[in-house]
């Protein structure tokens, strides 16, 4: 699989809140994140306080806190939402060995793998997550 699980939650739970954003109501308890999302809450709860930490969210403390978008959801690629989850630089994974796929010793499937991983991500750096609200990311 080409998406944690790790990223696959941070996606999940930003949908969720994007599809609260603009609503009047504010922030967004966690509790209730976690319960819509069907996310372990202990973990949702690292999960969104990483976003804050990249600009991805904003959070706010006492019994009206919780957490909402810091950009609007037409400016918030899925990039950002998953990038802060992923290794710097991390080289795409060789589909049929068990490391990095390389040039040099390119494996079978390389040429048509590489390609499919260069769509993957060109996906999440040009789709929002309004995108997905709005018409299932075919925007």
């Amino acid at each position: 699989m080409l998406v944690s699980s790790t990223v696959r939650y941070a996606l999940s739970a930003v949908v969720y809140l994007a599809g609260r954003h603009g609503d009047g109501t504010g922030p967004v308890p966690m509790q209730e994140v976690a319960k819509a999302t069907e996310i372990p809450s202990n973990y949702l709860s690292k999960l969104l306080h990483k976003l804050v930490q990249e600009g991805v969210l904003v959070s706010s403390r006492g019994p009206s806190g919780g957490f909402m978008l810091a950009v609007p959801p037409e400016e918030l690629a899925l990039a950002q939402v998953s990038e802060p989850f992923s290794a710097p630089g991390s080289p795409m994974p060789c589909l049929l060995r068990d490391r990095a796929c390389d040039l040099a010793d390119p494996c079978l499937a390389h040429d048509r793998w590489f390609e499919l991983a260069r769509g993957f991500r060109s996906y999440f750096e040009d789709t929002t997550v309004a995108a997905l609200l709005k018409d299932g990311g075919s925007e």
